[in-house]
């Protein structure tokens, strides 16, 4: 829940000087039978992109496969998000479709909540002990232990509540060709967009430290509406019902 104002690595900072731009994907391809193939296998495009090749219904859902349903954005936000505290223009538009929303950024990390090894004073400066949502416990959320995505606080700019969401809300992750399932656990400015927990940067490979890690651009986030898992630490009911609601998504 805190404002980021430092920059981050040599590395990572040279990408934020560059426009955001959505992720590509190939155009989706149509459903074709495949003989001597089950009734619930069909053709889908695969993980390269050609879309001739038969993958079972029951492979997880892809990144391409996400990534081709948010393609153009229906804006719902009344504006639009700054991605850090530092930078002056606001480039990220919330976008809207039937069953969720999403936009994309990059991703700030998140280290607040219960303090642990990782998260800690000492390895964040801008550490606070409590994150927005409570687990069942009624104790602060682990940073280090669940993926979790920080949704800007309600403001003029967009109101996460009137789409639906809130605290526990699954959403899908995608970084390059990764997918991982997460909740809302936290909020943070109301002006920034653009963050995740320790937890959630580890699983998408993305280096997790909190003042010299994440990601400058790159990242797609998609939050089901009316989805809440509880208890909202559960990472395997996240997962689950993750992968229920994005096979919907993409028409499975």
């Amino acid at each position: 829940m805190r404002t980021r104002t430092f920059a981050l690595t040599a590395v990572t900072s040279a990408a934020c000087g560059a426009a955001l731009l959505g992720p590509a994907a190939m155009p989706a391809t149509a459903d074709f039978p495949v003989p001597d193939t089950p009734p619930d296998a069909r053709v889908v495009p695969a993980p390269g992109g050609l879309g001739d090749a038969p993958v079972s219904a029951d492979l997880p859902v892809s990144a391409e496969e996400l990534l081709a349903e948010v393609r153009s954005c229906r804006q719902i936000s009344r504006g639009e998000y700054r991605t850090d505290a530092n930078r002056s223009k606001a480039t990220v538009p919330v976008c809207g479709t039937t069953d969720a929303v999403f936009w994309k950024a990059d991703l700030d990390i998140d280290c607040d909540g219960r303090k642990t090894k990782a998260c800690n004073t000492k390895s964040d400066p801008y550490f606070q002990p409590q994150t927005a949502f409570q687990s069942s416990r009624g104790t602060p959320l682990d940073s280090a232990r669940l993926p979790f995505v920080v949704v800007p606080a309600p403001g003029r700019i967009w109101d996460y509540r009137e789409s639906g969401l809130t605290g526990g809300s699954v959403v899908a992750v995608i970084h390059q060709d990764q997918v991982r399932y997460a909740v809302i656990g936290d909020t943070g400015p109301a002006g920034i967009i653009g963050e995740g927990s320790y937890a959630l940067a580890e699983e998408l490979s993305i280096d997790p430290h909190p003042t010299t890690g994440g990601a400058a651009s790159g990242v797609t986030y998609i939050a089901f509406r009316g989805s809440r898992v509880s208890p909202i630490e559960s990472r395997a009911e996240a997962e689950s019902r993750g992968e229920g609601l994005a096979r919907s998504f993409v028409g499975r």
